[in-house]
């Protein structure tokens, strides 16, 4: 029996690593395509976002069909919606700036960076969890001062949108930019909960 509860909270610590690792792969091509503006890195951001919602549905599976769990059930259910809604909002991302037919600005470079690097943190906190709880926290705190980088950076490019306007179709461009930025920031919010959960996690198992 002690056997097969270690085996199930071996389950659950690698299904959500595989959601991190998928969601750090899928911010890493959301950048290059940033960077790039080639199909080929928008059309990994979308297999990196399947894969990771495949991830998740055995995630809930096993949880569905497991009685002892390793960690509040419910703090388990949240990391992966947290850390699956960042990798949604890149793919809702690119596919808007396909549809809308329009390159990165220097903000969204700096924000995609940025929001890479929450993803590389994310992905280390998690990793970290369980043998080094110390360290998972540092690495969610790191996530959690991206954040704010990131929100700041989303602030100036909406101000810096809006100046010297004059026509309409400048405007048209405005609003389309617009929607990409408020995806960028809603990956953000998610990534900084996602670090809450994981801080919340640490804190209830020491």
């Amino acid at each position: 029996m002690l056997g097969l509860f270690k085996k199930r909270k071996n389950i659950f610590h690698t299904l959500i690593a595989d959601q991190a690792a998928l969601t750090l792969e899928g911010l890493e091509a959301l950048k290059k395509y940033f960077e790039t503006n080639d199909p080929i890195y928008a059309e990994l951001v979308t297999k990196k976002e399947k894969e990771a919602d495949e991830a998740r549905r055995i995630l809930i599976d096993e949880l569905n069909r497991t009685f002892v769990t390793p960690f509040d059930r419910e703090d388990i259910f949240n990391l992966s919606r947290t850390i699956d809604d960042v990798l949604d909002y890149a793919y809702s991302t690119v596919d808007e700036m396909v549809i809308f037919k329009i390159e990165a600005t220097p903000h969204m470079l700096r924000m995609g960076s940025l929001l890479r690097d929450s993803a590389f943190e994310l992905y280390q906190a998690v990793e970290r969890m369980e043998r080094n709880p110390a360290v998972s926290i540092e690495h969610a705190q790191r996530a959690k001062a991206l954040e704010n980088q990131i929100e700041k950076l989303y602030r100036e490019a909406l101000a810096d949108m809006f100046n010297n306007v004059t026509d309409i179709n400048e405007m048209i461009l405005v609003l389309k930019r617009r929607e990409v930025y408020r995806h960028l920031s809603n990956a953000s919010d998610r990534g900084d909960e996602a670090a809450n959960v994981i801080a919340d996690i640490v804190v209830k198992r020491t």
